[in-house]
């Protein structure tokens, strides 16, 4: 099993940035694709962005590119999203997940590892 659990969240102010932290344990998690999800309150979970495993291929949703990057750290087994321009929309809990695979990378359906989540809040 890959246990993954994330860090980083917090309260901030529309504008400021944040960096989203997903550490990986259990099994080898450099071989793995990853993503990042958001999941506001009432709401569908939502893509937000993907990472291949060797970090060269990189996927992002509208609402989110040129704002967010994903990245990785094998060497560490962690996945980061680097989160600029912060809106009030942006708040939501943040989950990543690990997959074999990166078919359907936009698909909650593709991840059969995910972390507990982590609170993001952006105020305005």
């Amino acid at each position: 099993q890959v246990h993954l659990v994330e860090s980083g969240g917090g309260l901030v102010q529309a504008g400021d940035s944040l960096r989203l932290s997903c550490a990986a344990s259990g099994r080898t998690f450099s071989g793995y694709n990853a993503a990042w999800f958001r999941q506001a309150p009432g709401k569908e979970r939502d893509f937000v962005a993907a990472i291949s495993w060797t970090g060269s291929n990189t996927n992002y949703a509208d609402s989110v590119r040129g704002r967010f990057t994903v990245s990785r750290d094998n060497a560490k087994d962690t996945i980061y999203l680097q989160m600029n321009s912060l809106k009030p929309e942006d708040t939501a809990v943040y989950y990543c997940a690990a997959s074999p695979t990166y078919s359907d990378a936009w698909s909650t359906y593709n991840y059969p590892y995910w972390g507990q989540g982590t609170q993001v809040t952006v105020s305005s």
